[in-house]
């Protein structure tokens, strides 16, 4: 079963986070999608090969969550730093995606 597509849309994803540098509407909206876009990519792996994506949707996306929760509740002066850890933890789910569809070609 090949992953060549999903991986190369986690790579498009991943540097598109990479790039988001600072905390205003129009990041919250493109780190928004890029959430929804990785979050539905990997309920979609976990439901085709459990055995190597469960625990990306269990842990990775999990912390993706509570970051992206952090975000939203956080105060206005922490909300630039939370931001970044958001950009950041993000960031990792998506290259621990890469690599997981590497391993499973």
């Amino acid at each position: 079963m090949g992953y060549a597509k999903e991986r190369g849309k986690f790579e498009i994803l991943a540097t598109k986070v990479g790039g988001l540098t600072i905390y205003d509407d129009k990041s919250v909206k493109i780190i928004t999608d890029i959430f929804e876009q990785f979050s539905h990519s990997v309920r979609i792996l976990k439901n085709k090969n459990p055995e190597t994506f469960t625990n990306l949707f269990l842990n990775e996306l999990e912390q993706v969550k509570v970051v992206k929760r952090a975000l939203k509740l956080s105060e206005e002066a922490d909300r630039q730093d939370t931001f970044v850890k958001y950009r950041d933890i993000l960031k990792d789910g998506l290259e621990s995606a890469v690599a997981l569809t590497k391993l499973s070609d």
